[in-house]
């Protein structure tokens, strides 16, 4: 496997944990424990995340995660704790992933792990506060589904097709930064308009 491959599976488990750190760490683990997504052997320092213990914790808290995204207001709340949560979660998984003889490039992944994982939050949680503040409650739950069915969709492409990992990690970090945006925009707009004096 090759320096883009690695990079390009670490760059998306990182990115994908900004979203949903615990899905990661549990279909992750999910899938080595029935070899849906096999593994290569640079990878085997992934192996603790197959461990029962870990995947019932991380199961539990991606259930709660699961039903805390689809209640309004509360989705930010959950957003807002995890703000340090998952980017060093997504710095941890980059680590695991990258070559463990190399100290330098486990420095540089755990850097550009935890802030491609703070990205895709900050991105998800912008998103999410513009989404809430519409009129429409169902569109909160729709948008947290597709994120949920991407984030599962996304992590198994970038194991078992490690030659486009790294144009996974691509698209998705232009992903974030266009939510990011677009949300800085949207919001922008609605405390202008808080602000504007009221019409005599």
């Amino acid at each position: 496997m090759g320096i883009m491959e690695i990079i390009g599976i670490a760059g998306s488990v990182s990115l994908l944990a900004g979203w949903r750190l615990y899905l990661c760490i549990f279909a992750t683990g999910l899938a080595m424990r029935m070899d849906v997504v096999p593994l290569p052997e640079h990878l085997a320092s992934l192996d603790v995340l197959a461990s029962p213990w870990v995947m019932s914790i991380a199961a539990l808290a991606a259930v709660a995660e699961f039903f805390a995204d689809k209640v309004m207001w509360l989705d930010s709340i959950w957003d807002a704790v995890h703000t340090f949560v998952r980017p060093i979660g997504g710095a941890l998984l980059a680590l695991a992933i990258v070559d463990p003889s190399d100290p330098a490039v486990q420095v540089v992944a755990f850097l550009l792990g935890g802030g491609a994982s703070f990205a895709a939050h900050a991105g998800k949680a912008g998103a999410r506060g513009v989404v809430n503040a519409s009129p429409e409650p169902v569109s909160n739950v729709a948008v947290s589904t597709a994120e949920d069915v991407a984030t599962v969709g996304l992590l198994y492409l970038a194991y078992e097709f490690p030659l486009i990992a790294a144009g996974i990690a691509v698209v998705l970090l232009g992903l974030t930064i266009w939510l990011l945006v677009i949300a800085r925009r949207i919001i922008g707009k609605l405390l202008g308009r808080r602000n504007e004096p009221p019409v005599a």
